[in-house]
């Protein structure tokens, strides 16, 4: 009986599991997102978010914590300094789970995780520089109109070649 037990053993030995969630702990710091499915993107959800939590301060023991957990130099060089000062702010959920739809050969649900701060569609920087349009538009004087920026009829003509 499995009482108790809450996490997703995903069908393999714990060595196996451990090796896994801490080689997609590595992708997903690396290159940002990582495609893969969804019962191991919830279960490296929980692998990586307390990982990514101790970098938010960065001590040699925290640093020798995210090490014995990650196995890769370049990841944890790569999260302290990358990763850490744009999650700082954050007070959890770095991570973003997407959907995808399901694999061609087997049929297993498919989806892409990625770190929230990282995302260019996402990010509210992006929405910020966006300044608001109106429809009304001041009425123009006679020397605006005949400026060289107004006229853009070479601009049309080379549009359309």
């Amino acid at each position: 009986m499995r009482h108790g037990k809450k996490f997703n053993h995903l069908s393999r030995t714990s060595s196996h599991r451990k090796a896994m969630l801490s080689n997609m702990a590595c992708s997903l710091i690396e290159h940002k997102r990582i495609n893969t499915t969804l019962a191991k993107a919830k279960a490296l959800r929980k692998f990586v978010e307390p990982i990514i939590t101790k970098s938010k301060l960065d001590t040699t023991h925290n640093r020798r914590l995210v090490f014995s957990s990650l196995k890769e130099k370049e990841a944890v060089v790569e999260l302290f300094r990358e990763v850490a000062p744009k999650v700082g702010d954050r007070p959890g959920g770095y991570t973003r789970i997407i959907k995808l739809g399901n694999r061609l050969g087997d049929a297993a649900e498919m989806a892409m995780i990625e770190l929230v701060d990282f995302n260019d569609v996402y990010s509210l920087d992006n929405n910020k520089s966006k300044q608001k349009s109106t429809r009304r538009a001041g009425k123009k004087t006679k020397s605006e109109n005949a400026s060289p920026e107004a006229t853009s009829g070479d601009n049309v003509k080379n549009e359309n070649e």
